[in-house]
């Protein structure tokens, strides 16, 4: 399918802001439904509800000794990957990739 821009009204502020294309093909890989909000008033909604970004610790990795950060307390008896090795451990790990959201069913 082919997306092209949109614009959209807000619901909280009535401004008109732009649904890009990339977007809107991201949205339908997630199977997430249109913004209702602009940009600006879906992060000043995030500010509201206290959403705190995961402080981050710093490692080195097991695998290739670069430093990394992690969103966990790193134990000395358990290694440490960063991202790029992670990727390629992942299968040796028995770790599967994540389940795409948006395959729940909703009930209204």
């Amino acid at each position: 399918m082919v997306y092209q821009d949109r614009e959209l009204v807000c619901v909280e502020c009535g401004k008109v802001f732009t649904f890009s294309a990339e977007d809107q093909e991201f949205h339908a890989s997630r199977g997430y439904q249109d913004p209702k909000r602009c940009p600006e008033c879906r992060q000043a909604r995030r500010a509201a509800t206290g959403a705190q970004p995961r402080p981050l610790h710093d490692a080195v990795c097991s695998r290739c000794g670069a430093p990394t950060q992690v969103p966990f307390l790193p134990r000395q008896d358990r290694p440490v990957y960063c991202s790029s090795c992670f990727r390629l451990m992942r299968p040796a790990l028995g770790v599967e990739s994540r389940p795409q959201r948006g395959g729940r069913k909703r009930w209204r």
